[in-house]
């Protein structure tokens, strides 16, 4: 045990030394305030900071919302309806209104058809942009020169494939958007209109504005159209035809296989999903020679 305790001089002086060094900073510790000092606030200039701050977040916040431009409901999509808030039901009933071919020329009506919520409303209505035939329509400036409704003959008709939107703006209803509307559906195509029933595809013309069309002109020089054969044709063929998708093409020939063909244009409305409300239009591109 001796040999534990017996140390040298140098040995000494450390442990001494050490020792000393241990009372000092235990001193040091008691004795001496360690705490951080009070910082003066200057809480006006705390507040101002704090308010700019917070206005700074909100117009952060307010950059990544999606930004809503202007945009007409009765084209609302799925997904454009999910990006203004609007559920799965409500989005459906719009959808199933216009396949009637029926249309939204109102907030008030929008809400009828989908039953939005009057909250909803008065936050997409302020979009909604009708066109200025609905939103502000202007009477004639001088209704003395516009056709009346008395229906003309056949010769006393205008060629509608070749009258002008100044001549269509004299019939009563009819003014400069949908003149130009009439002329744009017409030069779609080469040729222009095939018959009178495709002014129905024309959006804003009512069946009313249509008769007084129809009163005063009519296609005299028919676009030429190659007819596609019902009981021959294919799937791609029958897509070309205005208003036939590939669903309902698809459709057409599964029942055409159950009928051994098709006879009359009546018999295509017993087709699961077919338009019958343009069954006119589509008639124009068919005829209904037997398979041999």
């Amino acid at each position: 045990m001796k040999s534990h305790f017996t140390f040298s001089r140098k040995q000494r002086n450390g442990i001494f030394l050490l020792l000393i060094l241990i009372v000092i900073f235990q001193c040091i510790y008691f004795f001496v305030d360690f705490s951080p000092k009070e910082v003066p606030i200057n809480q006006e200039e705390l507040s101002r900071f704090t308010k700019e701050i917070d206005s700074l977040r909100r117009i952060e916040i307010e950059s990544r919302q999606p930004k809503i431009y202007p945009f007409n409901p009765n084209f609302i999509t799925d997904y454009k309806g999910a990006t203004i808030g609007m559920s799965n039901e409500e989005i459906d009933r719009l959808l199933t209104f216009r396949k009637q071919d029926k249309w939204i020329n109102s907030a008030e009506q929008f809400q009828n058809v989908t039953k939005v919520s009057d909250s909803l409303l008065a936050t997409i209505s302020p979009y909604f942009k009708f066109p200025e035939w609905v939103t502000n329509p202007q009477p004639k400036s001088n209704p003395s020169f516009n056709y009346n409704n008395k229906p003309k003959t056949y010769a006393q008709k205008q060629d509608l494939n070749t009258a002008t939107a100044l001549q269509l703006q004299d019939v009563n209803g009819v003014g400069k958007v949908l003149s130009n509307r009439i002329i744009k559906f017409r030069n779609k195509s080469k040729g222009g209109f095939i018959a009178d029933v495709q002014l129905n595809d024309i959006y804003g013309l009512t069946p009313e504005t249509i008769q007084k069309i129809t009163n005063h002109f009519t296609v005299k020089t028919p676009k030429a159209v190659k007819k596609i054969n019902i009981n021959i044709a294919t799937i791609d063929d029958l897509v070309t035809i205005p208003h036939i998708d590939y669903d309902l093409a698809h459709n057409i020939i599964e029942q055409r296989q159950l009928r051994e063909g098709y006879k009359t244009i009546n018999e295509l409305t017993k087709v699961k999903d077919f338009p019958v409300n343009k069954i006119k239009i589509i008639e124009l591109y068919l005829h209904f020679e037997k398979e041999n």
